[in-house]
C-alpha cells in the first residue's frame, strides 16, 4: 500500500522524537514539528501549470533549501553538484523502469532507497548534508520526470506517496548507516568503558 512506510517511519521517529530523546537536545522540537508538518501536508495537493503538487514534498524541499542556504559558498557549491547527480540518477531509473522494467529484480522501493543511500554515502560525509542531496535531488528528478511524461499526455503527482515511501526509507537507511558509523564512540560514551592501565615491567 503506497504511503505506508512514510506513515509508519515517520510516526516512529516522532514517537522517539517526543518521548524517548533527551528533553534538552536543541533540534528535538525543531525535528518533531516538521515531522507533524510533513505528515500533515502528505495529503494536501494543488495545481501548478498543468502539474499536481503534493504540499510535503514542496515543504522538504524549501526547507532543504533554507538549511542549505546558510553553508558557506563552496560546501553550497558542491551540495548543488551532488544535487544534480542525485536528480539524473532518479529519472534515469525512473525512466528504464518505464522502457525496461525487467531489470527490476526486486521491489522498486528497495532498489531505489539502496541506491540513493549509496550516492548519499559516496558524495557527502555529514548525515545531514547527504540527507540535504537525497531530498533536493529525489524532489528535483520527480520534476523533471513529471515533466517528460507531460511530453507524452501522462499525468504524474510530484510528491506523491510512492515518492514519499522511497525518500523516507532512503533517510531511515542513512541514518542506520550513520549510526554504525558512529556505533563505536556512542557506545562508549555510553558505558564508559574502564581502561586498562599498564603494567609495570619487573
Amino acid at each position: 500500500m503506497d504511503g505506508s512506510l512514510f506513515y509508519w517511519i515517520l510516526w516512529s521517529l516522532w514517537v522517539y522524537l517526543t518521548f524517548i530523546m533527551n528533553k534538552q537536545h536543541p533540534l528535538r522540537f525543531g525535528m518533531s514539528a516538521c515531522i507533524l508538518v510533513i505528515i500533515i501536508l502528505s495529503d494536501v495537493h494543488f495545481t501548478v501549470g498543468g502539474y499536481q503538487v503534493l504540499a510535503s514534498g514542496v515543504f522538504t524541499l524549501v526547507l532543504s533549501y533554507i538549511i542549505l542556504g546558510k553553508e558557506k559558498n563552496g560546501v553550497l557549491l558542491y551540495a548543488i553538484i551532488c544535487s544534480v547527480i542525485v536528480t539524473i540518477s532518479y529519472v534515469t531509473f525512473r525512466l528504464f523502469e518505464i522502457f525496461d522494467p525487467v531489470w527490476i529484480i526486486f521491489p522498486k522501493i528497495w532498489m531505489m532507497s539502496i541506491g540513493l543511500l549509496f550516492l548519499g554515502i559516496l558524495l557527502q560525509n555529514t548525515l545531514k548534508r547527504r540527507l540535504l542531496i537525497i531530498i533536493c535531488g529525489t524532489m528535483h528528478g520527480e520534476i523533471c520526470y513529471a515533466f517528460f511524461l507531460n511530453r507524452f499526455q501522462f499525468s504524474y503527482p510530484i510528491g506523491a506517496l510512492p515518492y514519499l515511501d522511497i525518500c523516507v526509507l532512503a533517510t531511515m537507511l542513512l541514518l542506520v548507516w550513520s549510526f554504525l558509523e558512529n556505533a563505536g564512540t556512542i557506545l562508549q560514551n555510553q558505558f564508559r568503558f574502564p581502561h586498562k592501565g599498564k603494567q609495570k615491567s619487573t
